[in-house]
């Protein structure tokens, strides 16, 4: 186990960005797109197939691709992913809505804007420097909700 000398934490990509700024030596984890946008010094990591590999869209886009998605519910992490180009850190985001919901309307309107971005917010999500999901992986979940799960 590695003791750490103790220091200070900090919160958000901006205050985590500062610090590992200001403190030389010093090391933090911030989001992809904030590493990229403020042009950030990024580290090289041994991911599962003993590969170095630095944080970017292209790895987080390997490790989506190598993911073997979960058939009910599409739950997967991504730590750790299999694949030569997989960044070993990679995160996924769940939104989750109720099957029975408290405001219908309010929940089909969530979910039109998910089934939006599924298909057209692929390059806004690029451009922004966020990784969309795998084509394979965007048909599988219009299926299952054109097949009622709405």
């Amino acid at each position: 186990m590695v003791k750490w000398p103790g220091g200070t934490g900090a919160s958000g990509n901006d205050g985590i960005a500062r610090y590992v700024n200001y403190v030389k030596g010093s090391i933090g984890y911030v989001e992809l797109s904030y590493a990229i946008e403020h042009k950030m010094a990024v580290a090289q990591l041994r991911n599962r197939s003993g590969a170095f590999v630095a944080p970017s869209p292209e790895s987080f886009e390997a490790a989506a691709a190598n993911a073997t998605w979960a058939a009910a519910d599409f739950y997967q992490l991504l730590t750790d992913a299999p694949g030569e180009q997989s960044w070993p850190i990679t995160a996924t985001t769940f939104a989750l809505v109720p099957r029975q919901a408290k405001d219908p309307a309010r929940t089909a309107e969530a979910l039109r804007f998910f089934k939006y971005s599924l298909e057209q917010g692929k390059q806004d999500a690029r451009r922004l420097n966020y990784v969309p999901l795998p084509e394979p992986l965007t048909q599988r979940i219009q299926a299952y909700w054109d097949s009622g799960a709405k």
